[in-house]
């Protein structure tokens, strides 16, 4: 084998492990903060279900990464050992500082730069017209729908209509999308699919998380503190478990991605199939990194967001984990970051709106909208540099 599709191979694993040490805080976090479980006890459950993860869904995801973002040919050994590298030093970076970026954006951006400097913007794979006609349609559909909802809500309430308007426009959007790719209406995959779900993902764990949140205060209203927490410590365990093995099966085919597109690149595969062995390797690696866990991100979604309570860490943990099992199913490589801040801050706005910190949520967002880019320019001099050099 190659020597630099061995260290290819070597830096896809690199990548899951950073992933895992970063992204722990996924899981880890609430549990944390409402004492469910030890930091210990949490790293290790969490890390035992994002290795069984990747084993219980489809591998949709690596497909998506390893033959929907560019072309075959702007796909080689070179390039991809780039875009990871410029993947993991990003993700290195915002895990010393406490900043919860996604991973999975990092190597995207990565991919997308090194491909367009390899074979130049013709490598991009980019959706055909219809698709965009059809989510756009569907978009202003659901933007109308939900600014009349909710604009009437205010009314009665005697709340604010502009607030009401844009926030009907922002919800309207975000689930006319996913209810139109369920009932397959719309198809999105590749690049659209990704940037779409950069915005919507971390509003549609808001909106599962704070209806749900809303339910269960609801039906147990009448319950005193006390029981409720011994009712919901154990299901908030098993829900961030579940949750975790959610992070898993996506984020954990990051590498399986590139590790079969290096394999494909380097004539060693006929065509891009998915090997045991690639699935077993890069499970491992991402348990591994969360085991050791990112305590400054843990510690900034865990206490910076908002003050949580054993149910809410449930609703929060159950509502973040059904979004990912959902993308995942459909191969949408999003950001798992986003969907558990989007849940966090979901039962966190049940209390009112002052009981969320927006200035960290803020900062967080900007984070996640510049991965892309960032990691799409770096990857581009990057390579263009080093192929001077070559």
């Amino acid at each position: 084998m190659d020597l630099l599709i061995i260290t290819g191979i070597a830096l896809a694993l690199m990548l899951n492990f950073v992933n895992g040490v970063n992204d722990a805080s996924h899981s880890i976090a609430t549990v944390v903060e409402t004492r469910a479980l030890s930091p210990l006890k949490a790293s290790v459950s969490s890390a035992i279900a994002n290795f069984i993860g990747p084993f219980m869904f489809t591998t949709a995801v690596a497909a998506t990464i390893g033959t929907e973002l560019v072309v075959p040919g702007a796909m080689t050994p070179l390039s991809l050992v780039v875009a990871m590298l410029v993947s993991i030093m990003l993700i290195l970076a915002a895990t010393h500082i406490g900043l919860p970026v996604s991973s999975s954006h990092a190597l995207i951006g990565g991919i997308l730069g090194t491909g367009v400097a390899v074979a130049g913007l013709s490598a991009l794979i980019l959706p055909p017209a219809a698709t965009i006609r059809a989510l756009v349609l569907f978009s202003l559909t659901g933007a109308g729908i939900g600014a009349l909802i909710l604009s009437i809500l205010a009314y009665y309430l005697e709340e604010g209509i502009r607030p009401a308007l844009v926030l009907g426009v922002i919800f309207g959007i975000s689930v006319t999308i996913p209810l139109m790719i369920l009932a397959g209406l719309l198809v999105l995959s590749g690049i659209l699919a990704i940037v779409v779900f950069i915005f919507i993902s971390p509003v549609i764990g808001f909106i599962a998380a704070f209806l749900f949140d809303l339910l269960v205060s609801h039906l147990f209203r009448f319950s005193r503190q006390n029981r409720m927490r011994r009712i919901f410590q154990p299901l908030q365990v098993a829900a961030s478990l579940f949750q975790a093995a959610g992070h898993g099966a996506n984020d954990g085919q990051h590498a399986v991605g590139v590790i079969c597109a290096l394999l494909l690149a380097g004539g060693l595969i006929p065509l891009f199939t998915v090997p045991l062995w690639v699935i077993i390797l890069s499970a491992a690696a991402i348990a591994l990194g969360t085991s050791f866990g990112g305590w400054k991100v843990i510690n900034k979604l865990a206490k910076e967001i908002t003050k949580i309570r054993p149910y809410q860490g449930f609703c929060a943990a159950t509502s973040g984990g059904a979004v990912l099992a959902m993308v995942t199913t459909y191969g949408i490589p999003v950001s798992s970051t986003q969907v558990m801040s989007g849940s966090i801050v979901g039962v966190g706005a049940t209390r009112g709106v002052k009981a969320v910190k927006w200035e960290v949520t803020r900062r967080m967002m900007e984070a996640w909208v510049v991965t892309i880019p960032l990691a799409f320019a770096l990857s581009w001099s990057a390579y263009v540099v080093l192929s001077w050099f070559l």
